[in-house]
């Protein structure tokens, strides 16, 4: 997700003037994409501030050239907000991962010699609109985020309160941009969410004036969930469907899955498109039934064991 969110802030950034440069030392504003699932990953990025501290002290030692400024996006900045510039007085602006559409004006503010921050979440963004600015020298792959946010609220993880709630980009907005990177000749896309296969877009349903249809999420077999079934709109399966008969030579992927959406649609969907790679990452995050309950996950040992067996 880090990579296609930089994707995205620089898409934004770019449609605003700016340049990019590969030579840290030039660079007069430098923004640093952040992950908070573990401790490990927010190590890392204090340890980069403190060299970036550094190169900044010697920019300021040289009267002639301009300040640099120092961001921090992503989850990062969603926890720890306005700490992160308590803590670290080098740090000039704090965008959570709702607010990149904002960065040039927050950019301004902090060109005028304040500190500015936005962690506002949305329910509603999903930066469908926005073509992701390819970064990586690797042209035969491509990731697309189709859905943002967690709904499951699993005991021990931080996502619904850094990511915001779910919510889905509109299947075409999906099929378009998929349709570009064939275009571009790309031959292996990955589909992107924090819970990819729990996608739902409710877009088309409203439009055709049927918002209320009754169809729900189907669980898979022996899973549970404590929130209302969702109704009306495209599913997961139907997202599928559609972006693997854009290119029937592009490779398409998906991660990462929660097994509790695994319904069996989705399933004969990967058996029965030769394009559909046979590669499901399907996390387990432990082997005793006691434990998953604790964590609120969904299922048992026993119902996960099934659906791996029967796929």
């Amino acid at each position: 997700m880090n990579v296609n969110d930089t994707e995205v802030a620089w898409s934004i950034l770019q449609a605003h003037g700016y340049q990019r440069t590969n030579n840290i030392r030039e660079a007069d504003v430098v923004l640093v994409m952040t992950c908070s699932i573990r401790e490990g990953a927010e190590q890392k990025i204090w340890n980069k501030l403190d060299y970036l501290r550094g190169l900044k002290n010697k920019r300021l030692a040289n009267k002639k050239a301009t300040p640099m400024k120092i961001g921090i996006l992503g989850c990062m900045a969603e926890r720890l907000k306005k700490k992160l510039v308590e803590k670290e007085k080098s740090i000039d602006v704090v965008v959570g991962p709702d607010s990149y559409r904002d960065l040039p004006r927050l950019l301004a503010i902090v060109e005028s010699g304040e500190t500015a921050v936005n962690v506002l979440l949305s329910m509603e963004e999903t930066y469908a609109d926005i073509v992701p600015v390819r970064l990586s020298e690797n042209r035969q792959s491509a990731f697309v985020s189709v859905m943002r946010g967690c709904d499951n609220m699993c005991t021990y993880c931080i996502v619904p309160f850094t990511r915001g709630r779910e919510r889905s980009r509109p299947v075409e907005s999906i099929v378009e941009e998929v349709r570009h990177l064939s275009g571009e000749g790309v031959k292996e896309v990955t589909l992107l969410g924090q819970n990819v296969n729990s996608y739902r877009d409710t877009s088309v349903m409203q439009h055709a004036g049927f918002f209320e249809d009754e169809r729900q999420t189907s669980l898979a077999k022996g899973f549970k969930t404590v929130y209302k079934t969702k109704k009306g709109g495209l599913r997961f399966a139907d997202l599928l469907d559609r972006v693997s008969q854009v290119d029937p030579d592009m490779r398409i992927r998906f991660t990462s899955p929660h097994p509790k959406d695994f319904p069996d649609e989705v399933l004969y969907l990967i058996r029965d498109r030769s394009n559909i790679c046979n590669s499901i990452h399907l996390p387990a995050q432990c082997g005793s039934t006691r434990v998953l309950e604790l964590m609120r996950r969904g299922y048992t040992r026993e119902a996960y064991c099934e659906l791996v067996s029967g796929s």
